[in-house]
C-alpha cells in the first residue's frame, strides 16, 4: 500500500502559465529600465544642448570685458546659477532614478506577494492529504511563511524612512550648497 504524494504535481499548463508569467514581468521591468534610460538620455541631450548655448553666450559676454575687475564681477555672478542649474540636473537625476526604482520596487512586492499565495495554497492543498498528526508542521511552515512576510514588511518600512531621511539630507545639503554660492557671489 502506498501513501499519497502530499504535494500534487505541476501541470504542464500551470508550468506554461507560470513561465509566460515570469516573462511578462521581465519584459514589463526590461521597459521600465529602458523608459528610465530614455529619461536620462533626453535629460542630458536637453543639458548638452543648453549648455553650448550657454557657452557662446559666455564667450561673447567675455569678449566684452573691459578690464579685470569687471571679470572678476561677472566670473562671481556666474556662481549662484552654476550652483543652481548642477542642483536642478541632479534633482532631475535623482528623480528619475527614484521613479524608475520605484516601479522595480512595485512589481517586486506583487510578485512577492503572488509568490506568498501560492505557496500557502501550496502548503494548505499539502496539508488536505498529509497523513494524521502533521498539523504542527503545516502550522510550523504557515507561521515561518508569516515571519518571513512580516519581517520582509519591516524590514521594506525601514528602508523607505531611510531613503526619506537621505531625501531631506540632501535636500538641505543642496539647500545649503545654493546659499553658500549665493553668498559668494556677492
Amino acid at each position: 500500500m502506498t501513501t499519497p504524494n502530499p504535494i500534487t504535481p505541476i501541470s504542464p499548463e500551470q508550468f506554461t502559465a507560470a513561465y509566460q508569467a515570469n516573462l511578462e514581468t521581465l519584459f514589463a521591468l526590461s521597459q521600465t529600465a529602458f523608459s528610465g534610460v530614455e529619461k536620462i538620455v533626453a535629460l542630458n541631450l536637453n543639458v548638452a544642448k543648453a549648455n553650448l548655448q550657454e557657452s557662446a553666450d559666455k564667450a561673447r559676454a567675455v569678449m566684452g570685458v573691459k578690464d579685470p575687475q569687471e571679470l572678476l564681477t561677472w566670473n562671481a555672478q556666474q556662481l549662484q546659477p552654476a550652483a543652481e542649474k548642477a542642483v536642478a540636473y541632479s534633482r532631475l537625476m535623482y528623480d528619475i532614478a527614484t521613479s524608475t526604482q520605484a516601479e522595480f520596487t512595485k512589481v517586486a512586492e506583487a510578485q512577492l506577494a503572488d509568490a506568498n499565495t501560492k505557496f500557502v495554497a501550496m502548503i494548505d492543498s499539502a496539508a488536505k492529504n498529509a497523513p494524521a498528526g502533521s498539523e504542527t508542521a503545516v502550522a510550523m511552515m504557515k507561521s515561518a511563511v508569516a515571519a518571513a512576510s512580516s519581517a520582509y514588511d519591516s524590514l521594506s518600512k525601514a528602508t523607505k524612512q531611510a531613503v526619506e531621511m537621505t531625501e531631506a539630507n540632501v535636500a538641505a545639503a543642496t539647500n545649503a550648497a545654493v546659499k553658500t554660492a549665493s553668498r559668494a557671489k556677492k
